[in-house]
């Protein structure tokens, strides 16, 4: 921990980040909250608070079932698809525009960090913009899923070769992307500081990636309400509301979200 109870967790990491060659951030549910998305586990309004996620959003359940699969799935598109980006999701972006963040790694699907202006973005558990057949390998936009959806008497959306869509989301029971992990676990080892936002750091493989910036000695950085297995290696520990405290993040380091792109050198 930073240790320094005079000095705003802020400007600790301000500084941190400022001599820093190479930062990265890793996001979770968390980030998605302000933009009236549920988190998983949090009792009373986590998603999987009343829904077994081996009934519903398993692979298996796919294959076997895909009426069930998307009776719950249409759902959970129904409440992404007009979610907008929250001033976390934008700060981040600013600064990335700053030169001061080069990628952002997130476990989520919901296409906010893009939409928020994150360019260099590894979606490592998939995404809801693209449904994919598991026969044939076409792939749908999110707009076409949703029509041949809803024109479907059993609500699953079809390819045109007759067999039920898949979303290109890593559902329980897969592996997640080689190539979008391998990419996740470069950027990790290469880190000076990891900031880890919105995340309980408990889902695997995922959670492994602030282990790997660790032990390649660079330093983490935790913003998220609620405790975190990695707490204590933290060199910087904010448990406050997301968008608060990256803003304050910006205000520490001379940027708001509103600024003109600009290049800062580390």
């Amino acid at each position: 921990m930073t240790g320094s109870a005079d000095i705003a967790p802020a400007a600790v990491l301000a500084d941190l980040i400022r001599g820093a060659r190479s930062v990265v951030a890793l996001t979770g549910a968390g980030i998605s909250v302000p933009s009236g998305i549920p988190d998983f586990r949090s009792p009373g309004t986590g998603m999987w608070e009343n829904v077994d996620p081996m009934e519903v959003a398993h692979i298996d359940v796919f294959r076997r079932d895909p009426e069930r699969f998307w009776s719950f799935y249409g759902a959970r598109f129904q409440t992404l698809e007009d979610k907008q980006p929250n001033r976390a999701h934008r700060a981040l972006a600013a600064l990335e525009r700053a030169g001061l963040l080069d990628a952002v790694i997130t476990q989520n699907i919901d296409r906010l960090h893009a939409r928020g202006g994150t360019r260099e973005l590894i979606e490592v558990h998939g995404t809801i913009a693209t449904s994919s057949c598991l026969s044939c390998h076409a792939v749908y936009g999110l707009a076409e899923v949703r029509a041949r959806q809803a024109a479907d008497q059993r609500g699953v959306p079809g390819c045109d070769c007759g067999e039920a869509l898949k979303p290109d989301v890593v559902l329980f029971g897969e592996y997640l992307p080689a190539d979008a992990l391998a990419r996740a676990e470069n950027l990790a080892e290469g880190a000076d500081v990891m900031l880890c936002i919105g995340s309980s750091l408990e889902v695997y493989p995922v959670a492994q990636l602030p282990l790997v910036t660790l032990a390649a000695g660079g330093k983490i950085a935790i913003l998220t309400q609620g405790e975190t297995p990695l707490d204590a290696r933290a060199a910087v520990r904010m448990g406050g509301d997301i968008v608060e405290e990256l803003e304050a993040l910006l205000d520490a380091l001379g940027l708001n979200e509103a600024a003109q792109p600009q290049s800062i050198t580390r």
